[in-house]
């Protein structure tokens, strides 16, 4: 019965999943019960079904095998199927047969798991009939839109509440809700507390956000609301709905990283004995079709259990109505149920009927108490339908004839409930018109609000800057710091550095990284040759020191991929683990470096769920190589590039993403640097002397010194804002003795300079010829001049772009103003034509040399690669070819 029967369970509500007898189930094929007689012969149950008397001290039970069967299928062949025999631990597979067995009776009225008592079932009820008003009420008054409504899923709303009240008594306080579009609107008004006002203000084609914030606002489908639920007596939990984007299951990974954040803060002022997932929860909604189908499920998944990754189990709900946008359950996965994707970390499931909300209770308060005892994710497959086909205007019966023919002569899941109620007299017909009118005309009254003649709307202020985030900026206010100075005192660069690589007495190390403690410790007793992964350190060190917590994460991201960070330290015999700057700095800040499994989507989407909730964590995602970005680009669509002219949200997630051609081929070249380029709604022309940060939706940088990188970590945290930040991340530089700082770049006063001078040149009258480049090219053209005679090189001046969006056009303007006899401009890269930053810099070079040059237009030439449908060739010979050509092209002529 454990085993097996979940497969004879009467789970479904359409009966349309095609099951054969569970033979297993059948006492006849172990030679039991093979007749009546045998039905009646007793056993004695120690070690065979958990009861109450086990345990206690009473005497062994004698039951017949009549009366065995009856209780285990009273138990598990019921309206909730239970898989929870899978699980490799012993511990949970007893934790739950006794939990089921034990306490777990067929008859409702004697439930010690959950007492629905008839105060309980007048709320499902309230829940139900308000989500069918609802629905009913949009279909009359907008018969045109698309509202995802929950026809045929109502017991979701029961389901959640059971699951808020049963956590908020045991002490939960914040649930970090993820959740699709299917019935958003019906959990929004019914549970969540949002005003249907404002909802309707949307759909008559308002904003949700007041206008004078700037923002470009989202669908009806995405809204969200952050309520606190009271259910009595201290009870109280705030429900945080997530913002999510169209793509299905992309905010899983959202969800979590927000919620370990959240949970890690509320640690630091909590006793000694709370522990991760006492104060808040993630609860994951999916739909059938999704959970079973993308990819992101199974990265997000795989992260629950990993040690810089748990935020204490998510519980898991799964509306499933047995088909995707047409697609029926048997061409939408090869598995048996859509939720056994779980089964890869051994989540155990429960599939529950929806057309049974009692037993939706009760399974949500089982999957509270597992999620509770175990820390550990757990799935609730609620089985329903959908009356209306994907939405209210689309015509199902189409393409699955026989599953609409059946919703089509069936009541909804509410009249079901009240026909229940009415037999068992714990409803009136009156009560039951009085809850269906009352919320009715509580509707027609918050439209009014909104309609021509009515009561004027205004959308309120979304409580954005609260919390955590009291005391920051919007971007575009007045109050807003863009541009701060983020040098540090000497000594504490000094301190910070030493601090970094400071071995333990007795602690051995390999031998190999002695060479990269000494030359950190000579490059900072010099105070130069700074590389880019000391000038790191004091970044994650100065502002851990300023009490602001880092987190790195990605693909050994300890060590480094280049193996040049070395930022944890691995003994050599023990294999423990230590990180110099936590351990040696003695600061209030703390660095967290978490090497992720192979994910980019789900641990890209969890490091900017974090940034969501914290301000003061710096969050740092390296991809192993700047390509493999490629994999999150959902992530970065949908959220990174979008959310604060979407929903209002800052970020100040940072992408490191190594980049250079250097010979390797199509894939590990190239960070794509045009795409984040294109992404960005950087301004086209030199305006009105605004601040150009102020209407950037993220910084796209490519640094060339240790100490500008340095600066721009520093400055995500000197902000009283935040942005997301790209930089194409050093790769070739890293050991680079040309691309190396001194600690009086990175001293007090000091900042970033989005656009760097030609140091080298020594009479800017004679430059003829200016070519402005990005990155680590640069050094490339340094060592080529270097090779020419003095005649051309005086007559050539190279200028980098460090920061490419927003583009420093008065910072460019001013550096080119300083050359007066400049007769050629030109754009130098290493990547094809048709990617790079060629396509971004060169309208907004052409505004700079337009104003620069009073008025005239100047042209702006391109020198490097052709177009190529891949950023560089996996031929080695042709790839030498290719660079020396660029490099002789930047002189030609000269």
């Amino acid at each position: 019965m454990r085993i097996h029967g979940h497969r004879a369970a009467r789970i479904d509500p359409l009966d349309l999943i095609h099951r054969e007898e569970v033979t297993a189930l059948n006492p006849n094929r172990y030679g039991l019960g093979l007749s009546e007689e045998g039905m009646k012969e007793l056993f004695d149950v120690n070690g065979i079904i958990w009861t109450r008397g086990i345990g206690q001290g009473e005497e062994e039970e004698l039951w017949t095998l009549e009366e065995i069967v009856k209780r285990l299928r009273g138990v598990y062949v019921g309206n909730i199927g239970y898989e929870f025999m899978h699980s490799p631990s012993k511990t949970e597979r007893l934790w739950f047969s006794h939990l089921l067995e034990s306490q777990s009776l067929p008859s409702p009225e004697d439930h010690p798991l959950s007492i629905i008592d008839d105060q309980k079932r007048r709320r499902i009820h309230e829940l139900l009939a308000r989500s069918e008003v609802l629905d009913n009420f949009l279909q009359a008054k907008f018969p045109n839109l698309k509202r995802y409504g929950l026809e045929g899923g109502e017991s979701m709303l029961p389901a959640l509440d059971a699951l808020f009240g049963a956590a908020a008594t045991r002490g939960v306080r914040h649930a970090i809700l993820a959740m699709p579009h299917r019935g958003r609107l019906n959990l929004l008004t019914d549970l969540l507390q949002y005003p249907p006002s404002s909802l309707f203000h949307k759909i008559k084609g308002g904003s949700e956000l007041p206008e004078d914030l700037g923002v470009d606002a989202d669908v009806l489908s995405h809204l969200v609301s952050s309520p606190v639920l009271n259910y009595g007596n201290g009870a109280e939990i705030k429900v945080s709905l997530q913002a999510n984007p169209s793509h299905l299951e992309a905010v899983n990974p959202i969800a979590l990283g927000k919620t370990r954040a959240k949970q890690l803060s509320l640690l630091k002022t909590s006793p000694a004995d709370c522990k991760l997932g006492d104060r808040v929860m993630c609860v994951q909604l999916h739909g059938d079709g999704s959970f079973s189908g993308q990819g992101v499920v199974m990265e997000s998944l795989g992260m629950s259990n990993l040690p810089h990754f748990t935020s204490g189990g998510s519980v898991h709900l799964v509306v499933d109505n047995n088909i995707g946008y047409t697609t029926p359950a048997s061409g939408a996965r090869s598995s048996m149920y859509c939720s056994d994707v779980g089964k890869m970390i051994n989540a155990p499931v429960l599939h529950v009927n929806g057309d049974y909300p009692e037993d939706v209770a009760r399974a949500m308060e089982i999957a509270l108490r597992y999620r509770d005892y175990f820390r550990k994710d757990i799935i609730v497959d609620l089985l329903v339908y959908r009356r209306w086909g994907h939405n209210e205007l689309d015509l199902p019966g189409i393409t699955s004839p026989l599953m609409y023919e059946k919703i089509a002569a069936r009541k909804s899941v509410p009249q079901l409930y009240e026909e229940k109620l009415l037999t068992e007299e714990v409803l009136t017909a009156a009560d039951i018109s009085r809850v269906r009118g009352d919320y009715k005309a509580h509707l027609e009254s918050e439209l009014a609000k909104v309609t021509s003649g009515g009561a004027s709307f205004t959308p309120s202020y979304p409580s954005l800057l609260e919390g955590q985030w009291k005391g920051m900026a919007w971007p575009r206010g007045e109050d807003a710091v863009h541009d701060p100075v983020t040098g540090v005192p000497l000594d504490v660069l000094e301190k910070v550095g030493k601090a970094s690589v400071k071995v333990p007495e007795g602690y051995e190390i390999h031998s190999k990284l002695q060479r990269h403690v000494k030359n950190r410790l000579q490059s900072i007793e010099k105070g130069k040759g700074i590389d880019f992964a000391t000038a790191e350190a004091m970044a994650f060190g100065s502002l851990m020191l300023e009490e602001y917590d880092v987190r790195i994460s990605g693909q050994d991201v300890g060590r480094g991929t280049f193996s040049h960070r070395h930022a944890m330290l691995v003994n050599q015999k023990t294999e423990g683990v230590i990180v110099p700057l936590n351990d040696e700095l003695e600061a209030q800040g703390k660095l967290e470096l978490a090497n992720s499994s192979l994910s980019e989507m789900g641990v890209l989407g969890f490091e900017y769920g974090a940034s969501w909730e914290r301000p003061t964590l710096l969050p740092i995602w390296e991809a192993q190589f700047g390509d493999f970005f490629n994999g999150a680009q959902i992530i970065i669509d949908t959220y990174i590039t979008s959310s604060e002219t979407k929903w209002g949200r800052q970020s100040g997630i940072v992408l490191m993403l190594p980049h250079g051609l250097d010979g390797a081929g199509p894939e590990h070249s190239s960070s794509r640097i045009e795409r984040f380029l294109q992404l960005t709604n950087d301004r086209y022309t030199m305006e009105d002397g605004r601040p150009l940060n102020d209407n950037i939706n993220m910084h796209v940088v490519f640094p060339t010194t240790p100490a500008q990188y340095f600066h721009l970590l520093r400055r995500q945290m000197g902000r009283n804002y935040r942005r997301p930040l790209v930089i194409a991340g050093p790769k070739g530089m890293l050991r680079l003795a040309a691309a190396s700082s001194s600690l009086a770049d990175m001293a007090e006063g000091t900042k970033f300079k989005p656009v760097l001078d030609d140091e080298a040149v020594v009479d800017k009258n004679t430059v003829k010829r200016i070519v402005m480049v990005s990155g680590k090219f640069y050094y490339e053209l340094v060592k080529e001049r270097q090779a020419k005679s003095s005649e051309i090189q005086d007559q050539v001046a190279f200028i980098r772009i460090e920061e490419l969006a927003p583009f420093p056009f008065a910072q460019l303007q001013s550096v080119l103003e300083a050359y007066p006899n400049v007769e050629e401009y030109a754009w130098v890269q290493e990547e094809p034509r048709n990617q790079g930053a060629w396509t971004h810099v060169q309208p907004r070079i052409q505004e700079v040399l337009k104003a620069a040059n009073g008025g005239r237009s100047v042209a702006v030439e391109y020198r490097g690669r052709k177009e190529s449908a891949v950023p560089a060739t996996g031929i080695g010979k042709v790839y030498q070819v290719q660079q020396r050509g660029v490099l002789e092209s930047v002189f030609t002529g000269l």
